[in-house]
């Protein structure tokens, strides 16, 4: 076989692989929809019945007034003793009720469980088909897929359902993300194979290097990360806004009843956002200062301010911002969540905006 008849052959490989890639890509998504339509059984089938903790909590702790509950009686010899409940907790020093998280989005009972199930095993179903198809394209030019918007956008998707999935492995209990999150990561691979779609080529020659791997990868994994606190960070303002009417005597419609009340509780919502943009913010500075020492291999300088260098600074800027005031003001409940998606929104238009709006050195978008 000649040298040409070998490159050609090699050539129509890679086209081959890069069409298995996109048959499991759209694959993916077919059963993404899927685990959607699933998601949403346990929601409308899940028990109504086993719903109103919040309501039940907040009207206990308003008819006991400020504090405290009604008597409790215990006999004593023959006799009777009036004993007062324990004082009972409306609103804690950092602001957040006590009450109880929601049954989940199942209701508690076993028909929504089953559905739960089955629109789990549906998202773990589509992951390994998506990630598949994420490895055959990478496959198709022998380099790590995420040379390009297309890329980077398949990646994104499936290393966020990996977190999810990743965190029920762990014994989480965040069941009520997945109707959320499969939303977006179907509305995240239309616009991937729609608006962003890129022939499988080459990268250009500034990218060839195995700081690709480290930094772009490490920024795909926060961006996930943050996403899914993100996500967690909007509910949380739902059911804060939910408890609130709740508490000074509204009737929320039966929507709200009947979907907010099966999450977690405000201050669980609000506790596990924050923790999840605290664990990933360290590994964000060193997807900076990875990219830093990557741009003083590739371009001679170190920092450029270039249109990309300077939103990812502005990006750990406002999520400092928001760990600070946590952690030394006290920020907690809606000010800390409005000022966590504003920093989200920072990384959302360093990853869209200034890919394919703005020109730089880092203008890899490919559309």
């Amino acid at each position: 076989m000649t040298l040409a008849a070998a490159t050609e052959l090699a050539t129509a490989t890679n086209e081959h692989l890069a069409s298995i890639s996109n048959t499991l890509v759209y694959s993916s998504m077919a059963v993404y929809t899927l685990a959607f339509f699933a998601y949403i059984a346990e929601w409308l089938f899940g028990s109504r019945s086993k719903v109103g903790r919040t309501a039940a909590a907040l009207t206990e702790a308003k008819a006991g007034g400020r504090g405290a509950g009604p008597a409790v009686t215990v006999k004593q010899n023959g006799g009777t003793a009036v004993l007062e409940r324990p004082q009972v907790v409306v609103r804690s020093t950092a602001g957040a009720r006590d009450v109880p998280d929601g049954p989940g989005a199942h209701g508690g009972d076993e028909q929504g469980d089953m559905y739960g199930r089955i629109a789990i095993s549906l998202t773990v179903l589509a992951f390994l088909v998506e990630l598949a198809g994420v490895v055959a394209r990478a496959a198709s030019v022998q380099r790590a897929p995420w040379g390009n918007m297309y890329e980077f956008n398949i990646t994104f998707s499936t290393v966020a359902v990996g977190v999810y999935l990743g965190l029920l492995a762990l014994r989480k209990n965040v069941r009520w993300l997945g109707l959320f999150l499969i939303t977006t990561v179907l509305l995240d691979l239309g616009l991937a194979v729609t608006v962003l779609y890129t022939a499988s080529d080459q990268l250009v020659p500034a990218l060839h290097s195995y700081w690709l791997y480290i930094h772009v990868s490490t920024a795909i994994f926060c961006g996930a990360v943050f996403y899914v606190g993100a996500v967690a960070t909007i509910l949380y303002l739902f059911k804060d806004a939910y408890e609130n009417k709740l508490a000074t005597g509204g009737k929320p419609g039966r929507f709200a009843n009947s979907v907010l009340d099966r999450l977690p509780a405000s201050a669980s919502l609000d506790k596990f956002a924050y923790r999840v943009n605290a664990a990933v913010f360290p590994l964000w500075t060193f997807t900076i200062i990875a990219g830093a020492i990557w741009a003083g291999d590739a371009w001679g300088r170190y920092w450029g301010w270039d249109p990309k260098e300077t939103w990812s600074f502005i990006t750990w800027v406002a999520y400092a911002c928001y760990l600070h005031a946590r952690a030394t003001a006290g920020w907690k409940g809606r000010k800390a969540a409005y000022l966590a998606l504003i920093a989200f929104g920072c990384w959302l238009f360093n990853y869209y905006g200034v890919n394919i709006f703005v020109t730089g050195k880092h203008s890899y978008a490919g559309v």
